[in-house]
């Protein structure tokens, strides 16, 4: 990934979900190439853009250099105010023991707020939170409120060094996406979106060519909540509110058990975006935009932080 976000030394959790949550919403993965294929969108979708509609064939970016499989991070930086909301519903292949124990990696009292507050997002969801949670995932799958997208099956990494992740062999990591997919069908999901969240947000040119015949769009992020493991709402806020431009895809976690302040957090974040003009979008309507603009060239690769970052 390419954005350059402030870096914040934090303490967090020790341990599997401490890993991977704390992968999941970092400035860059360690050592991991970011290059970011930005390419107009190949669907059209100005008019649900305009209107706050999702356009009813998801838009996705076209190939990057070589066919790679295409970065988004975020939408134009245009006029409207537009952003987008993003929710990381993590759980990684081997922690059904501890959900079996009690431990939480759902949060509906998040997805509640979100919809009293109407406030549309996207969920990138693990393909085992959604075999652990098959009524919630059908739930938030088929509310016009949310749209699904794909944070790989295991939440393990595609790259060899990724905040202490387990490793997807390369000649899996297709097949990994693909588990995810058939996970949320059998929950109900009928429409997840063509989008791809790599665990951790560590990718680099190899894993970009594993997923090119999978056909998704990856999604990154410009905005890091802070959130993962954080117990100050308002500081979690405060990152946000101070982070978001328009066309923004903000990354946060909907996992309660190692994301406990994110639902209060949103109560100061969307009226306060709202007191400032902006509006809330699915990240299908921010790629949908993207036709409409041309972003920069291809950056190079670069190294990321050395501090472990605060979101998660």
């Amino acid at each position: 990934m390419t954005l350059s976000v402030r870096s914040i030394a934090v303490t967090c959790a020790v341990g599997a979900l401490g890993a991977a949550l704390a992968a999941c919403g970092g400035p860059a993965g360690p050592a991991a190439a970011r290059r970011g294929h930005h390419a107009p969108a190949t669907a059209s979708a100005t008019s649900a853009a305009s209107t706050g509609t999702a356009p009813s064939r998801p838009p996705t970016l076209a190939p990057g250099p070589a066919g790679l499989t295409p970065v988004f991070e975020n939408g134009p930086r245009a006029r409207d105010k537009a952003v987008a909301l993003t929710f990381d519903a993590d759980m990684t292949a081997d922690e059904g023991a501890r959900a079996a124990g009690g431990e939480h990696f759902d949060n509906p009292q998040l997805i509640a707020t979100l919809r009293r507050f109407k406030v549309p997002a996207t969920v990138f969801m693990t393909g085992r939170w959604a075999d652990e949670y098959p009524r919630e995932a059908r739930d938030i799958g088929r509310d016009p409120l949310f749209e699904i997208a794909n944070h790989s099956y295991s939440h393990y990494a595609f790259t060899s060094d990724c905040y202490g992740l387990p490793t997807v062999p390369e000649d899996r990591m297709r097949a990994d996406v693909e588990r995810a997919y058939a996970a949320f069908r059998r929950a109900g999901v009928r429409d997840a979106m063509p989008y791809f969240r790599f665990p951790g947000g560590c990718y680099d040119r190899r894993a970009l060519r594993a997923l090119s015949a999978a056909g998704v769009t990856a999604v990154q992020w410009d905005v890091v909540s802070g959130d993962a493991f954080a117990t100050d709402a308002d500081a979690v806020a405060r990152q946000v509110l101070d982070g978001v431009r328009s066309g923004s895809v903000v990354v946060m976690h909907c996992t309660r058990s190692a994301a406990p302040v994110t639902e209060r957090a949103l109560r100061t974040i969307v009226p306060e975006l709202r007191r400032r003009g902006f509006r809330f979008v699915k990240v299908s309507q921010l790629i949908g935009a993207a036709d409409r603009w041309h972003g920069p060239s291809p950056r190079p690769a670069r190294s990321s932080p050395s501090a472990v970052p605060r979101s998660s």
